[in-house]
C-alpha cells in the first residue's frame, strides 16, 4: 500500500513442484518463497510487490492445486489457491517441460478457463534454446498466450514480463488516503497458534491452520485493513532450536523467520498457555530484544486453561508468571487470548495503537538532563579500571517527532549521552538508566536505546 493506489494482482498457479516458487523468487528479485525439490513445500499463499517492469503488481505464489504431502492439508491448500485465483487480475499457469503434459495439467487448464481471467501459459524448465521445441507439446491446452522460460536460470523473464504488462489492468491515479502499513511479525515455537491468530484477526483462512507442527514453512505476508489503517502481518515458520532441525527445509524456514523479525516494525510473540513459557520461548524473545523491535506477547489457548468457577490461575496470575519468565522484555504488554474462539483477540489492536502512540513520545532536553543528572547523583556509576563514567549532556535523538505521520514505524526511542568514555558503561548501569527514563515516559512495548558518545562528538 504505502499510500499508493491498490496494485493489480497476478497469481502463479500450477500443480506441485513445477517451479512456481522459483518463478516467484525470480520475478520478485529476492528469495522469499522456499525452493526445494520436495513436492508440496509451498502450502500457504505468499505475496510480494513486483516492480521489475514498467507496471508494478502484487504477485501471489500459491500451494500446488492438487497438493502433495500430508492429506490433511490438501483441501486447505486447494482452498487458499482458489481464493488467490478468484482475487487475481491475471493468472500465470505454470507447467513443467521436463515432466511433459500430464493429465493433472489438462484438468487444471479446464478449471482455469472457467475463471474467465486472462491466462499466460508458462512452460518452465526450458533451460536451453535447444529445449524450446519441447514447449510445443503444451499447445494442445489451447491457450492463446504462452512463454517458454527457465525460472532457475532466468531465461524468458523479459518476454514474460512483457506479456504480464500487456494484460494488467490500468491502475487508477487516485492515491489512497491510508497510512503506510505497520509490518507485524507473528513469531513463536511450532504449533502455538500463530496462523490461527492471524485467521482470527482477518476472519479468513488465508494462512493454513493444521495440528501438524511446521505447517507454515515460508514467512507469509498477509495484507489487512482495519478502520482505514493498513497492516501487514508476517506469518512465520515456528522457530525450533537449530540442533533439533531435521531437514534443510526447516533450516531455511527458521532462517526466514529470523529475517522476518528483523524486517518487521513490531513482533508478536505467541506463547502456548498449555505448556507455559518454555526455554525456546525465551530464546525467541531474545531474538526480538537483540533486533531492538517493538513487541507484545500473546498467551494463546486461554480457552483450554480457563478456570471454571474460581479454580485455576487467573489472567493476572498468567500475565505475572509470563513477565517473571521473560523478565528482559518487562516493558512489553501481555495479552491473554484464544485464537480458536476469538476471545480477547480484538484487544490486540488497542495494544498496537498504544505502542504506536508511545513511539511518537519525546522527553524534552531539559527534563532529560535533570533526570539523568539526578540518576547519576542518586546512584553513581561503578568504577571501571580506576575510572568512572561522567555525563556531560543528554538528548533524545531525532525520531518519531520528525517523521511524516504516514511513515510511523514504531521506532524505539534513542537517547544520546555525551560522556567522558563510552567504554565505562556497564550493562547493569545502562538498565538502571533505562528504568529511570521509563519512570518519566513508560514507552510501552518499545525497547530503549542508549547511545554513548565522547564529548567531542556532536549529536
Amino acid at each position: 500500500m504505502n499510500g499508493q493506489a491498490k496494485l493489480p494482482s497476478v497469481a502463479i498457479i500450477g500443480r506441485p513442484n513445477v517451479g512456481k516458487s522459483a518463478l516467484f523468487n525470480r520475478l520478485i528479485g529476492r528469495k522469499i518463497a522456499i525452493v526445494h525439490d520436495q513436492a508440496g513445500i509451498t502450502r500457504d499463499r505468499i505475496s510480494a510487490a513486483c516492480s521489475r517492469g514498467q507496471k508494478p503488481f502484487t504477485l501471489w505464489d500459491t500451494g500446488g492445486i492438487f497438493g502433495a504431502g500430508e492429506t490433511e492439508l490438501t483441501e486447505q491448500v486447494c482452498r487458499t489457491a482458489e481464493e488467490a485465483l478468484g482475487e487475481s487480475d491475471l493468472l500465470l499457469f505454470v507447467v513443467d517441460a521436463k515432466d511433459g503434459l500430464l493429465p493433472m495439467d489438462e484438468d487444471l487448464a479446464r478449471t482455469l478457463r472457467k475463471s474467465q481471467k486472462p491466462i499466460v501459459l508458462v512452460v518452465n524448465k526450458i533451460d536451453h534454446a535447444k529445449h524450446e521445441p519441447v514447449a510445443a507439446e503444451f499447445d494442445s491446452l489451447g491457450f492463446e498466450r504462452s512463454v517458454a522460460i527457465s525460472a532457475e536460470h532466468g531465461r524468458g523473464m523479459a518476454e514474460l514480463l512483457q506479456q504480464i504488462e500487456q494484460l494488467l489492468p490500468k491502475v487508477s491515479d487516485q492515491r489512497s488516503a491510508t497510512n503506510s502499513p505497520i509490518a507485524i511479525a507473528i513469531v513463536g515455537r511450532p504449533n502455538v497458534g500463530k496462523s490461527s491468530l492471524i485467521n482470527a484477526i482477518i476472519q479468513s483462512e488465508r494462512a493454513i491452520v493444521s495440528e501438524l507442527p511446521g505447517t507454515t514453512r515460508d514467512s507469509v505476508d498477509i495484507s489487512y485493513e482495519r478502520d482505514g489503517r493498513p497492516f501487514l502481518f508476517i506469518d512465520t515458520a515456528g522457530i525450533r532450536r537449530r540442533g533439533k532441525l531435521s531437514t534443510s527445509v526447516e533450516v531455511f524456514s527458521v532462517m526466514r523467520a529470523e529475517r522476518s523479525i528483523r524486517r518487521a516494525d513490531l513482533c508478536v510473540l505467541i506463547v502456548d498457555l498449555t505448556s507455559g513459557v518454555t526455554a525456546q520461548d525465551k530464546r525467541i524473545a531474545g531474538l526480538i530484544q537483540a533486533a531492538r523491535k517493538a513487541a507484545l506477547i500473546v498467551l494463546n489457548k486461554w480457552d483450554l486453561v480457563k478456570p471454571k468457577r474460581g479454580g485455576g490461575q487467573t489472567i493476572r496470575d498468567l500475565v505475572e508468571e509470563a513477565r517473571e519468565r521473560i523478565f528482559f522484555l518487562d516493558y512489553t504488554p501481555v495479552l491473554v487470548a484464544s485464537a480458536r474462539t476469538g476471545e480477547n483477540v480484538e484487544r490486540l489492536f488497542k495494544m498496537i495503537g498504544n505502542i504506536e502512540r508511545a513511539s511518537a513520545k519525546r522527553i524534552g532536553t531539559g527534563i532529560l538532563n535533570r533526570l539523568m543528572r539526578g540518576a547519576f547523583a542518586a546512584n553513581p556509576p561503578p568504577i571501571v579500571k580506576r575510572r568512572r563514567l561522567k555525563l556531560f549532556y543528554a538528548a533524545q535523538a531525532a525520531g518519531s517527532k520528525n517523521r511524516h505521520p504516514q511513515l510511523v514505524r514504531l521506532g524505539p526511542p534513542e537517547f544520546v549521552l555525551f560522556v567522558n568514555d563510552p567504554r565505562l558503561l556497564p550493562r547493569a548501569y545502562a538498565r538502571y538508566l533505562e528504568a529511570r527514563i521509563r519512570d518519566v515516559e513508560p514507552y510501552v512495548g518499545l525497547p530503549i536505546i542508549l547511545t554513548l558518545r565522547p564529548r567531542s562528538q556532536k549529536l
